[in-house]
């Protein structure tokens, strides 16, 4: 009787912390310091320079034990520019720009219109692997994770999402607020505070990766992978740059070569491809699917 009363007593501790805390998001209502909060109940306290390591954990194991818990093993990793708009919304701001008569927001337009082909090619990419995976069983599928955000990264949740299939989202905390784009599936949204946490995340369960046009975050992710795959810290897996006309003026590995500052052989460690088909092609031929 006394260990079924200790427990009773924990569970009412627990739910009284669980309810102020709910106040807190839900209601906004103000949480007074309090040292007599329990420990993990009390933000102020979480959110000291000295939790830091806790809060490390806490954001590793969250997406883990989520993904866990819905047969997340594999994915195939998607990065890319997240202001890359939908053909749809491109055609829109074309024909506004073409009725404004303004010269500059055309030039704009056009750019948007040409670089919106790389969000259909994403979308179109993440159908084929859904699909794919939709006729497996748990252990052999591939599931789509993106950074969660808007442009390539909507494409590739919205591929997916249209197939009925799984898909994660990794997003970042920024101080221009953003939220997960809407195709995400909603248990597997996930929100980071540090890059690092995040970037693990991305590895974890990788067994692809594959990078659309982008910018510097798409580089910063886009060279972690190859950083961690060209020094053994990670197995080796497929990278596949979609769109060779971008990454070759974008990017002149030759230089690198030239100069010593990497091998030639390191020229396997990604391949350039033009079509949707031809980066699920590559992943196939790198697993023998």
């Amino acid at each position: 009787m006394e260990n079924t009363d200790t427990l009773d007593k924990l569970n009412v501790n627990v739910a009284d912390a669980w309810a102020q805390l709910q106040a807190y998001a839900d209601k906004g209502e103000p949480l007074q310091a309090d040292a007599y909060r329990l420990a993990f109940a009390d933000p102020e306290f979480l959110l000291r320079r000295e939790t830091r390591g806790i809060r490390f954990q806490l954001e590793m194991l969250k997406p883990d034990l989520e993904q866990q818990a819905l047969g997340i093993h594999n994915t195939i990793v998607v990065f890319g520019s997240a202001r890359f708009p939908a053909p749809e919304q491109a055609e829109l701001e074309l024909k506004a720009a073409r009725d404004s008569g303004d010269e500059a927001a055309l030039r704009i337009a056009e750019r948007r219109t040409r670089n919106a082909v790389y969000y259909d090619g994403a979308r179109r990419f993440a159908t084929l692997v859904a699909r794919y995976s939709a006729a497996r069983t748990e252990a052999e599928r591939l599931y789509i994770c993106t950074g969660g955000g808007p442009g390539i990264m909507e494409a590739a949740n919205r591929g997916a999402h249209e197939e009925g299939a799984l898909n994660v989202g990794l997003n970042i905390a920024l101080p221009h607020e953003q939220s997960g784009n809407r195709f995400i599936t909603p248990s597997l949204s996930f929100k980071f505070h540090y890059f690092a946490l995040r970037k693990m995340h991305f590895m974890m369960r990788a067994k692809a990766l594959v990078a659309f046009p982008g910018g510097f975050g798409t580089l910063d992710e886009l060279f972690e992978v190859m950083t961690l795959v060209q020094t053994g810290k990670a197995k080796a897996v497929p990278i596949v740059l979609f769109g060779s006309d971008y990454w070759k003026r974008l990017l002149n590995f030759d230089v690198l070569i030239e100069e010593g500052a990497i091998s030639p052989h390191d020229m396997a460690l990604f391949s350039y491809v033009d079509t949707p088909e031809d980066a699920w092609a590559a992943i196939q031929a790198f697993y023998q699917l």
